[in-house]
């Protein structure tokens, strides 16, 4: 099955009081370029997203962006810096007495001054909240995949009919290559005989001009080479493995035969068939442009 490059997925798990929710977005891309977006607190998630991304794609800009919300109160504690504390005491009972002002301990104006109360938060656990996170990117995948699947079965259909168009026009050409040679063949000896009036012509030097022409317009190989490239272009669809370079190279080599194709004939109808062979190619291009 062809995939296409293009795509949308969606994961969400939770679990140890989180809700985790990845968004993997996919555009063309010669090759495989991974963005990751994430909160800063959860960097060590990113080559690991990373990795479970590569593991799944091989061509594409792939944007992945993770969203975490907390789903209950995390356990806080309270820490005193006594020490801090009574330093300050200390010290306000210095100035009051400096400034000849009364002084009365007061604890809680005391435990409002700076860092004397600081509230530390429960260390997380990032083996554990990456399994949640691995669980919410590997549906975010799935769903990812499905729709880069029903696109690439599309875009299949699609480019085998454009084949199929292309192995129709190559039939036509093959049957018109020996018409073309026993038309230039009537039209030289017309030419001749209207030039020679009643001398007759000399069947040896028309055979050897028109074998001479058959020679140089003949597109027997550029036909079969074709007809290959045809061939592994379909095989490389129905493989079920990435082929769009595989499938770049290809178009190339059958346009460069069809242009071979067109400028050895010398014929009106294969050109004609030429220029509709070229128009295809030129789709199909751009079909496989979105296929991985």
């Amino acid at each position: 099955m062809v995939n296409s490059m293009t795509g949308f997925g969606r994961g969400e798990a939770s679990g140890l009081g989180y809700h985790f929710t990845l968004e993997i977005k996919a555009v063309n891309h010669r090759f495989l370029e991974v963005v990751v977006r994430l909160p800063r607190n959860y960097g060590l998630f990113e080559e690991r997203i990373r990795k479970m991304v590569q593991e799944k794609l091989q061509r594409g800009r792939i944007e992945v962006y993770l969203n975490v919300v907390e789903t209950e109160e995390k356990k806080r504690l309270v820490k005193v810096d006594k020490d801090l504390a009574l330093s300050y005491d200390k010290t306000l009972k210095e100035l009051a007495i400096a400034l000849q002002a009364p002084y009365e301990t007061d604890i809680y104006r005391l435990a409002g001054l700076p860092e004397v109360l600081t509230v530390e938060e429960s260390e997380e656990d990032f083996d554990n909240l990456w399994q949640v996170c691995a669980e919410a990117l590997a549906i975010g995948l799935d769903k990812f995949g499905l729709m880069r699947q029903a696109e690439g079965q599309k875009l299949t259909e699609d480019v085998l009919h454009r084949l199929a168009l292309l192995a129709e026009g190559m039939e036509q050409i093959s049957e018109r290559t020996d018409k073309v040679v026993t038309d230039y063949r009537d039209r030289l000896q017309e030419r001749i005989q209207t030039l020679l009036g009643e001398t007759m012509v000399d069947e040896m030097r028309l055979a050897n001009e028109v074998a001479y022409f058959a020679d140089r317009a003949s597109i027997t190989e550029e036909l079969v080479r074709f007809a290959s490239h045809l061939n592994q272009s379909r095989s490389a669809m129905e493989s079920g493995e990435p082929v769009g370079r595989k499938l770049d190279f290809l178009i190339q080599e059958m346009n460069r035969e069809i242009n071979t194709i067109g400028s050895k004939a010398n014929d009106v109808i294969i050109s004609q068939i030429v220029v509709t062979a070229k128009s295809e190619l030129e789709k199909i291009r751009e079909q496989i442009q979105n296929i991985e």
